[in-house]
């Protein structure tokens, strides 16, 4: 999990947010365990790619999964949803 928050990441800081989703959203299927970090890297990386749709759905999922949610979290999601418009 470790190693695909740091991808995820990555991703997101390169801004390369298809491939930071693309790899969010294979975690999920090979069932790697969520976490904050990289639930939170995957919002911010909606918020570059000005996504806020994809953001808030992960944010829910977060809930959903009762995954914890952090500042940074809120601000990422905060954000994504701005630059929407």
């Amino acid at each position: 999990s470790i190693t695909c928050s740091a991808a995820v990441s990555a991703c997101q800081k390169g801004e390369q947010c298809v491939q930071a989703l693309q790899l969010f959203r294979e975690m999920a299927r090979s069932r790697v365990e969520r976490d904050t970090v990289t639930d939170s890297a995957a919002i911010s990386a909606c918020a570059t790619g000005e996504q806020w749709v994809q953001a808030v759905q992960i944010f829910g999922e977060m809930v959903d999964s009762s995954v914890e949610r952090n500042t940074i979290t809120y601000s990422a999601a905060i954000s994504a949803c701005e630059k929407g418009g």
